[in-house]
């Protein structure tokens, strides 16, 4: 599912339009990424938690010419499942529906 499929599938189960529900899905969007900007975390119950973490340095090599070079350090998002969400993803494990486009 991408952000249009998202925001049409929320625009039907809402009864909103397709354009409040795009309004509503980049809203939550923006919120997050302002919160994981300034260090938050944003814990939704029942879903997850959005938080960030810290990678230290590291030496790395560059892959097409061979050459090492020391990779900085760097703060990245993280996303940690709630107990609710795991029980629907395991719940469904069995039978995997494939989709045609």
């Amino acid at each position: 599912m991408n952000k249009q499929e998202l925001i049409a599938s929320v625009a039907e189960k809402s009864g909103l339009t397709k354009v409040a529900a795009e309004k509503a899905v980049s809203s939550v969007f923006a919120s997050i990424s302002e919160q994981l900007g300034a260090g938050e975390s944003v814990a939704l119950l029942g879903f997850g938690t959005f938080g960030t973490s810290n990678r230290a340095s590291r030496s790395g090599k560059n892959p097409r010419t061979g050459e090492a070079l020391t990779i900085p350090a760097r703060t990245v998002p993280k996303f940690s499942a709630g107990k609710s969400l795991k029980e629907v993803v395991n719940a469904g494990k069995g039978s995997k529906a494939t989709k045609k486009k």
